[in-house]
């Protein structure tokens, strides 16, 4: 029989392994989000719209119309996204975005997001664009707002 100490060890890696693969796309991806949207019951099953617009700026950048794809990565694990996006006169018309994740936690965040997200960009110009919490989750948000900068490098004219 191991040591007591070497059992303790494993048994303790093994939380933290479980604890790691939980993280995907969670609502605790972002702590120090403090909006009021961010302190909002992430488990409740009607997704949030919280959407943080990107600051005014002005752009040269002209998107030429088309329907563009990217993966967007994110979290420890790491998780992603795959994100179709359609743009016409540099606006969102459509977008599809995967919802790959085996677990059953991280597979509830992307689901809901993915539900979410038509309604937050789509009508909205590429460059206003900035999600940092939809849906209860930052997690996804991250991994889309990095398929996002990638479509946009694709579709620079």
């Amino acid at each position: 029989m191991p040591p007591r100490s070497h059992i303790r060890a494993v048994v303790g890696l093994g939380i933290v392994a479980a604890g790691v693969g939980f993280v995907a796309c969670s609502a605790e991806a972002n702590p120090g989000a403090n909006s009021s949207a961010a302190n909002a019951d992430s488990t409740s099953p009607t997704p949030s719209t919280a959407v943080t617009k990107a600051p005014a700026t002005a752009t040269d950048t002209d998107y030429a119309d088309g329907e563009y794809t990217a993966t967007g990565w994110y979290g420890g694990l790491p998780s992603h996204h795959d994100v179709t996006l359609t743009i016409d006169d540099d606006v969102v018309t459509a977008v599809e975005i995967t919802t790959p994740a085996e677990d059953e936690t991280s597979l509830g965040y992307q689901r809901r997001f993915a539900e979410a997200l038509p309604g937050a960009v789509i009508g909205r110009n590429i460059d206003e664009i900035a999600l940092d919490r939809l849906a209860g989750s930052s997690g996804c948000s991250e991994g889309f707002m990095a398929a996002l900068a990638k479509i946009k490098d694709q579709a620079a004219a």
